[in-house]
């Protein structure tokens, strides 16, 4: 708001008592002198009237001098204060159809561009390395997407401010009847914010599934346009438009759809068991395959110091000394008839 707007709300505060008793003196006098109101109402006569005077509900009485004052009727005094704010108002919606004609002068442009590069492939795949861009451009796709969301969310519970940021917009898919599936990794089910998000859009039809790994991240609406994320660049997306390759993100996500398990409202002891067992296994197998903490625990969505806790407890179980010795013992034998074809 301009410093103009802001001194008109601060006049129009609420009154002192003080001010609504000399207003209500004034009122059944129509005029009175400082000197009258004074005598009448105290020593807070003089204060009472420069708070009127400045909401406009005193003025000078004509002919009567600068000590003497008359009333102002409410509505009028409403249209002098007001005044300032209906001008900043219709400046302010001028500046907006100024701003939206100049916009929309180049609509025809980007139109016969779009156009342009449908016909010859160039906007099939699109990178965008602007967060905010590509914020803007889910939400754009979200408030189009007429049949169904598809959601791949690797790395554990979501930030607080990503759900929120989510929740509104996936309301608003969902209430449209548009048909929603996500899958997250199975340590999202510890988090408290990702699981009463799953609870709010499930009641709502949503469908959510957890994965211990292999997961991309990656949105697809519609079947029509894909978002992928851009490997060690925080914040980007590739943006895919091309047919073929968004129908193997849509194949993609539907094999780890049927390999994923329903994210439960609570997690029981034996359901929480069953996922940590499936959690080591999974360690194991990147153990065996030489992988580093942080990248085994980036794979599987946890904390690099949880992910070390359980390769301790592995190699104390296998009675490795190492991690050499225990990738050793984990790898598979030559003549494991499981690598046999």
């Amino acid at each position: 708001m301009s410093a103009e707007a802001d001194g008109v709300a601060g006049t129009y505060g609420d009154l002192s008592p003080a001010a609504r008793r000399l207003y209500a003196y004034a009122v059944e006098r129509h005029a009175f002198h400082t000197a009258e109101a004074t005598s009448a109402l105290g020593a807070r006569a003089g204060a009472a009237i420069t708070e009127l005077a400045a909401a406009h509900l005193l003025q000078r009485a004509p002919g009567g001098g600068a000590d003497r004052w008359s009333p102002v009727a409410p509505r009028a005094a409403a249209a002098r204060a007001l005044a300032p704010l209906a001008l900043l108002v219709r400046e302010t919606h001028d500046e907006m159809d100024r701003l939206r004609g100049r916009l929309e002068a180049l609509v025809p442009a980007y139109e016969a561009g779009a156009a342009l590069r449908e016909l010859n492939g160039s906007g099939h795949l699109e990178l965008m390395t602007d967060l905010g861009a590509v914020r803007g451009l889910i939400a754009e796709l979200s408030a189009g997407c007429e049949r169904e969301l598809l959601t791949s969310q690797p790395g554990g519970g979501r930030p607080l401010e990503s759900l929120e940021e989510a929740i509104g917009r996936d309301e608003s898919l969902l209430t449209r009847g548009v048909r929603m599936r996500t899958i997250y990794q199975h340590t999202a089910r510890y988090s408290r914010p990702t699981a009463a998000y799953v609870e709010r859009v499930t009641a709502l039809g949503a469908q959510v599934r957890t994965l211990g790994d292999g997961l991309m991240r990656m949105l697809i609406f519609d079947e029509h346009t894909g978002l992928m994320a851009v490997p060690e660049r925080s914040g980007a997306a590739l943006v895919v438009r091309e047919p073929n390759v968004v129908h193997f993100m849509t194949a993609a996500f539907e094999r780890s759809w049927v390999g994923a398990e329903p994210f439960p409202a609570t997690v029981s002891p034996e359901a929480a068991r069953s996922i940590s067992d499936e959690l080591r296994q999974t360690i194991v197998r990147l153990l065996s395959e030489g992988l580093e903490d942080k990248v085994i625990a980036r794979r599987l969505g946890m904390s690099e110091r949880t992910c070390q806790r359980h390769i301790a407890e592995i190699m104390r179980a296998i009675g490795a000394k190492s991690r050499f010795q225990a990738g050793y013992l984990l790898s598979p034998s030559p003549n494991d008839p499981k690598e046999t074809p």
